[in-house]
């Protein structure tokens, strides 16, 4: 069986790396094209070329897939798999592969389809994940499931952690799904409809903090958005990142702040901030612009911040 993967941030090279090692056939990797980092904005390699480079697999990387149907045709592969690949497929792309395309989707689905799943569980204070094995169709993640594996979600865990924990599920239901494809042994469950619509790719400006929302929302946030794009706020024209919080008590006399009013400047109390519902968050890691990641006490030291100021929300 010739497999063609399609896949390109991190998170898709754990499950290519497994099926290499396991002595599956890969014929060859789609991956988005080098994009400029930095800034010198040098072309960077996505993860999953590097891997696929490394190996000795040919690497296709149109800019539209439908500009590489032919080379794709060329590989004769027998099944595509994408995982994180970020781009919809073509009807020509699917028609190619006689034994179908099966994505590998971070969530439970129908939950949570789209570009930012992992995310979007996170954010919404989820605690239960996991990777769903489902047959591609034309439509965005709303084809039929072969099967899903689940996990819970830490209290603590971040967007990275998880990630990484969800990309080792994912290779291992590859593992599982391969030979229940080869096999032709596919019983497949239809989705169903789900209220919820699909979640988009996560902008910079959506992990800006607005300390109106409740202590376990900005919390949930902030694990959301680390390590990227990371959370923030502003306050006397210093942006800060926010790495970790955590719900606290308002400090006596502070029940009345306003939302995003710094209630404690202590570094023996911690960073402390008002939020909605007469709740407080503690910034527990931070980073101001051009400084290094520290402990919030630590930031404080420095008096970067004082209390009575107001948080940008």
């Amino acid at each position: 069986m010739k497999i063609v993967y399609a896949g390109t941030p991190q998170f898709a090279v754990r499950p290519l790396e497994k099926i290499l090692d396991a002595g599956f056939d890969v014929a060859g990797v789609l991956a988005q094209p080098d994009r400029p980092q930095g800034r010198k904005g040098l072309l960077v390699p996505p993860p999953v070329k590097a891997l696929a480079l490394k190996r000795g697999i040919p690497v296709f990387q149109p800019a539209k897939l439908k500009e590489e149907t032919a080379g794709l045709a060329a590989l004769g592969g027998d099944v595509m798999i994408t995982c994180a690949y970020g781009q919809i497929l073509t009807r020509e792309a699917l028609d190619l592969f006689p034994l179908g395309v099966w994505n590998l989707h971070a969530s439970l689905l129908p939950r949570y389809r789209g570009a930012s799943p992992v995310q979007a569980a996170i954010a919404a204070g989820e605690k239960e994940t996991g990777v769903t094995v489902m047959r591609t169709a034309l439509g965005l993640d709303t084809g039929d499931i072969l099967f899903s594996e689940r996990t819970p979600i830490g209290e603590k865990e971040t967007f990275g952690e998880l990630s990484a924990r969800l990309s080792e599920i994912a290779a291992d239901c590859l593992l599982r799904a391969l030979p229940l494809i080869e096999g032709g042994r596919v019983a497949l469950t239809p989705q169903g409809e789900t209220a919820a619509p699909p979640t988009r790719k996560i902008e910079k400006e959506d992990a800006r903090l607005h300390f109106a929302l409740s202590a376990k929302k900005i919390t949930d946030l902030v694990r959301a958005f680390n390590p990227e794009p990371l959370a923030f706020t502003e306050a006397q024209g210093l942006r800060i990142n926010v790495f970790a919080a955590e719900e606290t008590a308002r400090p006596a006399g502070t029940e009345n702040a306003a939302a995003g009013e710094i209630l404690s400047d202590s570094p023996k109390v911690g960073l402390v901030v008002a939020c909605g519902n007469g709740e407080a968050v503690r910034l527990t890691e931070v980073q101001a612009a051009g400084g290094k990641r520290m402990k919030g006490s630590d930031f404080l030291n420095g008096r970067k911040v004082k209390k009575g100021q107001v948080f940008s929300c």
